[in-house]
Formats: C-alpha cells, sequence, structure tokens
C-alpha cells in the first residue's frame, strides 16, 4: 500500500517508512502542502494512495462519496514521529489490506 501522508503529519515518515510503505509520499513532496483537501483527494485517487491523516474531513468525506481513496485516519492527539511511526508498523497488515475489494473504506487507528 502506497500512502500520501497528510500536511499534519511530519515528512520524515516517509523515509522512516519506506522499507514497509514503499512509494509513499508527503504531501510537500507532492506540490501538496497548500493545496485543498479536494486537490489532496484527487490526487491520491488517481495514483492509488491512502491517505494517512489526523484530520476527520477525509474519513467524513469517504462515506459520503462514491469513488473515494482509502483512508488511514489516526485518533490521536500529539505524539511524536517515533510515536506515529510505531503506531503505524504496528499496523501496518492492517493498513495493508486496504487494498482489497471487499476492504473497507477507511481504518482508524487510535
Amino acid at each position: 500500500m502506497k500512502l500520501l501522508f497528510d500536511q499534519n503529519l511530519a515528512p520524515a515518515l516517509v523515509s522512516r517508512l519506506a522499507d514497509a510503505f514503499p512509494e509513499s509520499l508527503h504531501v510537500r513532496d507532492a506540490g501538496l502542502e497548500r493545496a485543498p483537501d479536494e486537490q489532496v483527494w484527487q490526487f491520491a485517487l488517481e495514483r492509488g494512495l491512502a491517505i494517512v491523516t489526523k484530520d476527520s474531513d477525509f474519513q467524513e468525506r469517504s462515506q459520503i462519496a462514491t469513488v473515494a481513496p482509502r483512508i488511514v485516519w489516526i485518533r490521536r492527539g500529539n505524539c511524536s514521529t517515533d510515536e506515529m511511526e510505531a503506531l503505524l508498523r504496528r499496523h501496518a497488515e492492517r493498513i495493508a489490506k486496504l487494498t482489497g475489494e471487499d476492504a473497507p473504506g477507511f481504518l482508524i487507528l487510535l
């Protein structure tokens, strides 16, 4: 699963998680750091990326959209990049399962 890390997550996660999630990007790397959600959504959808975010906006949108990228919604308060990396590694198998046809449209991580 290729991931697109939202602006509210550290860009360093791309390189730190490259072994688990190769070809992932941060919105900054894609030139989308100041882009509206619609543009980030479309970018992810067109490239088969799952959006990783701490905002509820993308998850809420995925509930009503007819076509949506997969969403990994992290529901945690402030935490370090180390903690975020550990969380994503701990759930790497669950995240990878988002690619299946019968997979849910989003995954909530606590």
